[in-house]
C-alpha cells in the first residue's frame, strides 16, 4: 500500500524490477568493500612488540628494558660516569594507557640506580622506554 495515495500497488513495473537488481548489486558491493577495508585495517600492525630504547643523557650509562615477569612494568639501570651529580628518570609510551615517569634517581660520580614505573593494564603494553636526565 502506498501510504501517500492511500491506494495498493497491483505488481512492480520493469523499472521497478530493474531498481530492485541494482539495489541488490550495490548492497553486494557495499558488503565486498567492508570486508575488504577491514582485512587491510587487520593487516596493519598497531604497535611494535619491543620496548625502543631512546638517547641516553650524557655522562650516564642505561640500560632499559620490560620486567622478565611483568610486561607492563619497565625499568631504567644507569650508572653515573661523570663528574657531577645527576637525576634521571625512565618515562614509559604505554600505547592506549597514559605514558608515565618513573622515580626520580640522584646518583654522584660512580653510583649506580634504577627507576621503575608501570603502564596502566587498559593499554597494550610498553611501546618505548626512555630516560630522562
Amino acid at each position: 500500500m502506498n501510504l501517500f495515495t492511500g491506494t495498493r500497488s497491483t505488481g512492480g513495473t520493469a523499472t521497478a524490477r530493474r531498481s530492485t537488481a541494482a539495489g541488490k548489486r550495490s548492497r553486494s558491493v557495499l558488503r565486498a568493500l567492508a570486508v575488504v577495508s577491514t582485512a587491510v585495517a587487520l593487516a596493519i600492525p598497531v604497535t611494535s612488540a619491543t620496548a625502543k630504547p631512546a638517547a641516553i643523557p650524557p655522562g650516564l650509562s642505561c640500560d632499559t628494558g620490560k620486567h622478565a615477569i611483568d610486561e607492563y612494568t619497565g625499568f631504567a639501570l644507569c650508572r653515573n660516569n661523570g663528574s657531577q651529580t645527576q637525576t634521571f628518570w625512565v618515562h614509559l609510551v604505554c600505547g592506549w594507557a597514559p605514558d608515565i615517569d618513573g622515580n626520580h634517581v640522584t646518583l654522584r660520580p660512580g653510583e649506580s640506580g634504577q627507576s621503575t614505573a608501570h603502564c596502566g593494564k587498559i593499554g597494550t603494553g610498553i611501546g618505548e622506554i626512555h630516560v630522562h636526565p
